[in-house]
């Protein structure tokens, strides 16, 4: 038996090619030779558009699309949509008069469940015949294998976004999380020490967030620290990059040299929230590269000396880290004064 030329030059396209949208406009071609039509096109069921949608079309005017695509969608015993819902091969009367407009569906079979989901459609002038119905068939069933390796692609690649989502943020605040910003820590002191520039490291600490949670339980806490989370992701700038460092803590790295700008910043725009029907506020220690550490586990030291400090002063503080007599001097701001 001869193979058919036809089919073999559409399972290689499928094959070889790796573009979903490349591989159906490939068979709708060879689908007009194989149904001796001028007119093919391909419908997807799309849950967002909540109907069957158009995926691909060859041979009709690009005018004459949209009423085709609104004649599929609102029309429940229109051909396409037949062969769609009912898995069976319709014929109709398109708007051309003498032809037929010829459906097929497209069904992907797997572990024995059959899941509609399309049609393969073409204009023809004439009838076909047994042979020809089968060989288009057969290019329906390839477009699903098409569909199927499409959409397996997708749930690969959402399934890789969600892991590295979870790999690299903070489950409860959606910030990055410590060993994330421990590596972006690392390439900007990198950078900085290559192009003799500064970074600041800040940490923030809400303040008496224990007895919040001994108070009003930990949901209450865990409701504070999404807020806060959101209010300093609001506040950083681009460059900057902020994480959940710990329980009640974030840390902030801030390439340049207006990190402690952006630190109150934070700080100011805390102190205004009322969280969970009680006002809010955050402490804040700031260190410097290079001039309090050369090194992301000094300069952390350097900013939790100063968080203490800060803590020591009240509420709503920020401190920059104690330096000695050559640096630009250790600093503390009240909440009033940072005000």
């Amino acid at each position: 038996m001869t193979p058919d030329p036809l089919l073999l030059a559409a399972i290689r396209s499928v094959a070889r090619s790796g573009d979903p949208d490349a591989t159906l406009d490939e068979l709708l071609e060879i689908g007009l030779r194989a149904a001796g039509a001028d007119r093919a096109a391909a419908f997807l069921w799309d849950a967002e558009a909540g109907g069957l949608a158009l995926a691909g079309a060859r041979g009709y005017p690009p005018d004459d699309l949209p009423a085709l695509e609104d004649a599929v969608m609102n029309g429940r015993e229109h051909p396409i949509r037949l062969a769609a819902e009912e898995r069976i091969q319709t014929t109709g009367q398109p708007e051309s008069e003498g032809r037929l407009l010829l459906a097929w569906p497209i069904v992907i079979g797997r572990d024995g469940i059959e899941e509609p989901v399309g049609a393969l459609a073409f204009e023809v002038e004439i009838a076909p015949d047994a042979d020809v119905s089968e060989r288009v068939a057969a290019l329906a069933d390839l477009v699903a294998v098409v569909v199927d390796r499409a959409r397996l692609a997708t749930n690969a690649a959402e399934r890789i976004d969600w892991a590295e989502r979870v790999a690299n943020s903070d489950a409860l605040t959606g910030l990055a999380n410590g060993r994330t910003l421990q590596r972006v820590l690392e390439l900007e002191l990198a950078r900085a020490a290559r192009q003799k520039l500064e970074v600041s490291v800040a940490i923030f600490d809400v303040d008496d967030l224990t007895g919040l949670n001994d108070a009003h339980g930990k949901a209450a806490g865990d409701d504070t620290l999404r807020e806060v989370a959101s209010v300093i992701g609001e506040t950083v700038r681009f460059v900057d990059t902020v994480a959940r460092w710990g329980g009640d803590e974030f840390l902030l790295v801030a390439p340049g040299a207006t990190g402690t700008t952006v630190a109150q910043r934070i700080v100011d725009a805390v102190r205004g929230k009322e969280i969970g029907g009680r006002p809010c506020s955050v402490s804040a220690g700031v260190a410097r590269f290079p001039l309090d550490g050369a090194t992301s586990a000094e300069l952390i030291a350097a900013a939790t000396a100063a968080l203490r400090a800060a803590q020591a002063v009240g509420p709503g503080t920020l401190a920059e880290a104690a330096r000695d007599g050559n640096g630009a001097g250790s600093g503390i701001t009240s909440g009033a004064a940072g005000a």
